[in-house]
């Protein structure tokens, strides 16, 4: 008889869009999994994470005007700040635009992130809406964006709309946000292999690999077909006979 478990192993990734080193924790990680043997037994399941659920979308608000207000510092400060991620994020052969960014509510994002996982392409979304972000300076709480990335890769236009006409999805976002609560998630990216180990942070590419490799193994094992040493005895079987 097989486990009940499914039939890839999960890495489950908390994140939030407006987050910049859960984009270059996610090329980090990407670059680990291609040099796994099994990549293809790995199912990747984005989780929603807000690092300020109340922020409101202000397209005239510069992101570093933004980070100014909420930690108290000067904007030349913050610019500082976002002059040293856009470097790190170069490392990692990201190219980031924070003079075009717009500071944006991530909610409805995340809903239509969820929309995505449905249908099979939650890994491509977060991926247009990484670059949308960081690199394009599009509005991602924007309906008509989000609808324009989301087609992108795959998903109806009527679809995204309905979703974010309605409150759909939106118990999914408080879940995962509840989730990360119960898993004592301080800050994100925040990498859960087969929910047995986790990996905090943009960490180097070897460091998740070592954790693929370890977790994997494990779950590999657990998968395996258990064999019976059978004593024979007397039985009756399903056909009536006795013997």
């Amino acid at each position: 008889m097989r486990s009940i478990n499914p039939t890839k192993m999960q890495v489950e990734i908390w994140s939030d869009v407006m987050c910049p080193f859960c984009y270059i924790g996610k090329r980090k990680f990407e670059t680990a999994l291609n040099q796994f043997a099994d990549k293809d037994e790995i199912e990747i399941v984005w989780k929603s994470f807000q690092l300020d659920p109340n922020q409101p979308t202000v397209p005239d608000k510069t992101v570093q005007q933004y980070l100014a207000e909420r930690k108290g510092m000067s904007v030349q400060q913050a610019q500082q700040m976002t002059d040293h991620v856009t470097n790190v994020a170069k490392q990692a052969g990201l190219t980031f635009h924070f003079d075009k960014a717009v500071t944006a509510n991530s909610f409805d994002a995340h809903r239509v992130s969820h929309l995505a996982k449905q249908h099979g392409v939650q890994n491509e979304l977060e991926e247009q809406l990484f670059a949308a972000y960081f690199t394009d300076g599009k509005n991602t709480a924007d309906h008509a964006t989000l609808v324009e990335l989301g087609t992108e890769v795959g998903l109806k236009a009527e679809e995204i709309q309905t979703v974010l006409r309605s409150d759909q999805h939106a118990d999914d976002v408080r879940t995962d946000i509840y989730e990360a609560r119960q898993l004592g998630v301080q800050g994100v990216p925040f990498f859960v292999f087969n929910r047995k180990y986790a990996v905090s942070g943009a960490q180097e590419s070897q460091t998740f690999l070592g954790a693929l490799s370890k977790s994997f193994a494990e779950w590999k094992q657990a998968q395996a077909e258990t064999v019976l040493e059978v004593v024979e005895g007397p039985t009756c079987t399903p056909d009536g006979e006795c013997a």
